[in-house]
């Protein structure tokens, strides 16, 4: 069997408002959900897990790759919603997107305080 990433649990204040956010926004898919896990899907079955952890955590980095068109849609989404982001992960472009590594990029936080990627191509 070949090595496949299958899932992660992401720290939210808010598990239903985080994992709304990335269904609303990413066009991720609802997916059913137990315990204290509010779950979705992406595409090839990757399951994105949203929790609130008993504990102040640090927030974490998640990049995406996502065709030109689903590009556009998420960032016209989030800008309509009035969610700040960036060129760069250390925010200093603000209200910019990068076309670094032959595509395009964007930063910008979900609701958990977690700084979000998203790429049109590969680094490498």
């Amino acid at each position: 069997m070949s090595i496949t990433f299958d899932h992660t649990i992401i720290a939210a204040t808010d598990r239903n408002e985080s994992a709304q956010f990335y269904v609303d926004v990413l066009e991720a898919t609802s997916a059913p959900s137990w315990g204290p896990f509010t779950n979705i899907t992406l595409d090839a079955g990757v399951m994105l897990q949203f929790a609130e952890p008993p504990f102040d955590y640090h927030p974490q980095h998640y990049a995406f790759l996502v065709d030109d068109e689903l590009f556009d849609r998420a960032y016209s989404r989030f800008v309509d919603r009035g969610v700040e982001h960036w060129a760069d992960p250390q925010r200093t472009r603000p209200v910019e997107t990068n076309t670094e590594h032959g595509g395009r990029g964007v930063y910008f936080l979900d609701p958990g305080g977690n700084l979000l990627e998203l790429i049109t191509r590969r680094y490498f």
